[in-house]
């Protein structure tokens, strides 16, 4: 009897990487061979987004793309989209069962063959009393540097644009000493960074009293040669013990993903974020006073109703005076369900782009800005894999994409760089030393 095959696809957040890999481990316990997404596959699981119109319509290329491969594949989607809007995805035509998020981790309760429908069953719960934390970790074998803990999920935040909370429940968080075994685990089986991943991680332990700042300090106590990356972080739950502790700790990357969303008041009030743009600036400084090299990734909503040419001048000045080293831009677009897209003064959507090609601009040389600073200084960078042209590449433990030669294979090892020049998305260096088990 032939091994059957199962290919994954995951859209959006890191989360949902984290998350894939747990279903993906449920199929090879049960004797699947995992195999590329563009193969052919017995399974094909995709897991999905709703964060923007456009993670929706790649869900359904994607969904096509898969039966290309495999006409008769077993088609499953789960994720954000799936939990929203089910009748949608099960009105695509291949697809042959639909999971929502309290489903999706139990896969095999739902399927009595892998044998096609004619219309795609659907088991989506609804998630008014979702308590449940779920798996918070269990990476698959292709990547062997990286994995990502699943510490929080759910968000009782409010923001006026967003669906992932009608998505994924409330906020819930991992207990400590389990997010503790999960890390030694990974870091027992080879990892050396591991990504915090949640819906909103800054809200950590709200519910069962504790908070990031003390799992922080419990998880950089584990033994190993590893260093721990924090996903991303609100400007108004970014405290200043964690930048302190990031500021001291060479466990945690000197790496920071704040979301700003807009550098304008009154928009940030039209959003309902929890911050006004003094606040932000404040946290910016007190990462760069404390940790001059450190890393500073930024999202920006670009187009929310209501924001006039006054309102994206003043996001424009606001992010060009930041010391911030890269940006996310995304184009609003109306998430049915949400207060922003009942809003007035919609603003038109080929200003939307516009205002987005201006910032992804700034956003470049905000990026060969931070780049060129740190050139000719030494930094500690985890290389990934080695490339047919004999170079290797990795990152900075300050989010620096790096590559250099290399006549050995320093797969998923540390070693010190001294960063010379740029080359297109690369700092260019050479090794000065390099940092053994």
């Amino acid at each position: 009897m032939n091994q059957k095959k199962v290919a994954f696809h995951t859209l959006g957040c890191k989360l949902n990487y984290a998350e894939t890999s747990v279903i993906g481990n449920n199929f090879l316990k049960r004797g699947f061979e995992l195999t590329d997404f563009d193969s052919k596959a017995d399974v094909y699981v995709i897991n999905t987004c709703t964060v923007t119109e456009n993670a929706e319509r790649e869900c359904r290329q994607i969904i096509r793309r898969a039966l290309r491969r495999n006409p008769d594949g077993f088609v499953i989607v789960t994720g954000c989209y799936a939990q929203l809007r089910p009748e949608e995805i099960q009105k695509i035509e291949g697809v042959d069962l639909v999971l929502g998020t309290k489903e999706k981790f139990e896969i095999f309760n739902f399927i009595d063959s892998f044998q096609k429908k004619e219309l795609a069953c659907v088991y989506v719960s609804p998630l008014d009393n979702l308590i449940d934390f779920g798996p918070a970790y269990s990476p698959l074998p292709e990547d062997r540097t990286r994995a990502f803990l699943k510490i929080q999920d759910g968000c009782d935040y409010k923001c006026s644009f967003c669906t992932i909370p009608k998505a994924r429940g409330q906020s819930r968080s991992e207990p400590e000493d389990d997010a503790v075994i999960q890390l030694s685990e990974l870091i027992s089986q080879g990892y050396k960074e591991i990504v915090l991943t949640g819906v909103n991680v800054g809200d950590y332990g709200s519910k069962i009293g504790t908070n990031l700042f003390n799992l922080l300090k419990k998880l950089i106590k584990v033994d190993g040669n590893f260093r721990i990356r924090i996903s991303s972080i609100e400007p108004n739950l970014l405290t200043d013990e964690i930048i302190e502790l990031v500021a001291t700790e060479n466990k945690l990357c000197k790496h920071f993903h704040i979301p700003l969303q807009s550098g304008s008041d009154k928009i940030l009030r039209r959003m309902q974020r929890r911050y006004q743009t003094k606040l932000y600036a404040e946290r910016i400084e007190k990462v760069k006073n404390l940790i001059p090299d450190a890393g500073i990734g930024v999202d920006v909503i670009v187009g929310f109703p209501g924001e006039d040419e006054n309102d994206f001048n003043a996001t424009k000045e606001l992010i060009t005076n930041l010391p911030v080293s890269y940006l996310h831009v995304f184009t609003y677009s109306e998430r049915p369900g949400t207060l922003a897209a009942q809003m007035k003064d919609q603003v038109q959507k080929d200003e939307r782009k516009r205002r987005t090609n201006v910032l992804r601009l700034i956003g470049a040389r905000k990026k060969y800005q931070f780049y060129s600073e740190m050139l000719d200084s030494k930094q500690v960078v985890l290389f990934e894999h080695k490339e047919n042209d004999g170079s290797i590449k990795g990152f900075t433990s300050n989010y620096i994409r790096v590559k250099s030669n290399s006549n050995e294979n320093l797969t998923n090892k540390f070693a010190e760089i001294q960063l010379e020049a740029i080359e297109n998305e690369f700092a260019i260096g050479h090794i000065q030393k390099i940092y053994e088990d």
